[in-house]
């Protein structure tokens, strides 16, 4: 709540309230499923879609949705006259706010990512100041019999279009009627009443909401929060007509997106010693004294990720914008290194091979995954050039070492 105060000598306060709603997502990879990456809404549904889940669990036709009951009362101001000639004396929704909103939202760090909503649907229950029966003056009708008298609509389970209607008529009494109507799109649906009622009510308002999630294979890990706001009343998000009033009359939507991504490389056994040699071996050079066009080897590792990441190196001896192997002499040559990564990690949008590493880091600034890669094989490439193999030979030496970092991480 919070307090607004104005004026000199009067002073008048009003209190601005607000229904707020935490709605709450999480992505963390699954390994048996590594194509699904998506965030899972882990707000516990209440109202409708608690009630009946078949109708919110997208096998019924329509997104999967889920649902809200706040505490939002709406009260008729007026009695509702019968046969009224404008929809908006009496019961009435038009939710402008069925169109896609977009809702920034960021890390602690000011990271941004963007989610959007939707309200689908709305309802609860209806509530009669007096018995159906006597609004329509008919003692001896069924109850559901004489809720359907009450209204021009037939049927409350059969909304208005462009509504559509959800399960109705679940929890019907004397002066209550359950029903739920979804909004597929945003436009007015109204029914007429057929007789005087002195007082109408919506208690504890239902929403449905349909939400699209950012990419999180785009996000750094973090918890991402966001809020909006939508307004009820007369020319609001939820207009309801001239004669229904909303207590509180505002719908704060409050988001917090969690990311936990996964970051792992694993070398195999003995992967850290590096041992570079020509193709075939060193028995051309030792026989023939057939000088190698270059030394290498190709390492293997496996790595698992769902988040983007940068590589870079680092180096016991630096030469030039890469790593020097060196005699206990001092001569030096450098050693060139490049990575392959797995199908599923890209840099620019195209697979990653033979890409050089260097000081700088350029080139290996950002590399993501398109799908959550579990265990998937990778290749460093280290290798000493013609012109460094001939420096070796030439030294004399039979050791040329050096220590190579390779670092992946999530931090970029």
């Amino acid at each position: 709540m919070k307090r607004l105060c104005s004026g000199l000598v009067l002073v008048t306060c009003l209190a601005a309230q607000a229904d707020v709603v935490q709605i709450t997502a999480e992505f963390e990879p699954d390994p048996v499923r590594p194509h699904i990456n998506e965030f899972r809404n882990t707000t516990p549904d209440s109202g409708y879609c608690a009630d009946n889940p078949s109708s919110c669990d997208g096998s019924g036709g329509f997104n999967k949705l889920f649902s809200i009951e706040s505490s939002i009362d709406v009260q008729s101001i007026n009695p509702i006259p019968a046969n009224h000639s404008s929809p908006r004396q009496g019961a009435m929704f038009n939710i402008s706010a069925a169109q896609w909103r977009d809702v920034p939202v960021q890390d602690d760090q000011g990271r941004p990512a963007m989610v959007q909503v939707r309200i689908a649907g709305v309802g609860g229950r209806y509530r009669l100041s007096h018995r159906v029966q006597e609004l329509i003056g008919r003692e001896d009708l069924p109850i559901s019999t004489s809720h359907q008298r009450l209204w021009s609509l037939s049927d409350w389970g059969i909304a208005p279009r462009p509504c559509m209607e959800g399960r109705a008529g679940a929890g019907v009494t004397d002066t209550d009627f359950d029903f739920f109507w979804f909004t597929p799109v945003a436009g007015t649906c109204a029914t007429r009443a057929n007789f005087d009622i002195p007082g109408f009510s919506y208690p504890r308002l239902n929403f449905a909401y349909q939400m699209r999630t950012p990419d999180p294979l785009k996000m750094a890990p973090g918890i991402y929060t966001g809020s909006t706001l939508y307004r009820l009343g007369s020319g609001t998000d939820f207009d309801m007509g001239d004669n229904m009033l909303a207590s509180p009359d505002t719908l704060q939507l409050d988001f917090t997106l969690t990311v936990n991504h996964v970051l792992a490389v694993e070398i195999p056994p003995s992967g850290n010693q590096v041992q570079l040699v020509p193709h075939g071996g060193w028995q051309a050079w030792l026989q023939r004294n057939r000088r190698p066009e270059r030394i290498f080897r190709d390492q293997t590792f496996n790595i698992w990720t769902s988040t983007p990441f940068k590589m870079q190196l680092s180096c016991a001896t630096n030469l030039g914008n890469t790593c020097a192997l060196q005699d206990a002499a001092g001569n030096q040559a450098p050693v060139d290194v490049a990575v392959t990564l797995p199908h599923g990690l890209v840099r620019n949008g195209q697979s990653v091979v033979n890409q050089p590493l260097r000081l700088d880091g350029q080139g290996t600034e950002r590399f993501e995954p398109n799908v959550y890669v579990a265990r998937k094989p990778g290749v460093m490439h280290f290798s000493v050039a013609q012109e460094g193999v001939k420096q070796m030979l030439d030294s004399g030496s039979d050791k040329f070492a050096g220590d190579v970092t390779v670092i992946w991480d999530s931090e970029i």
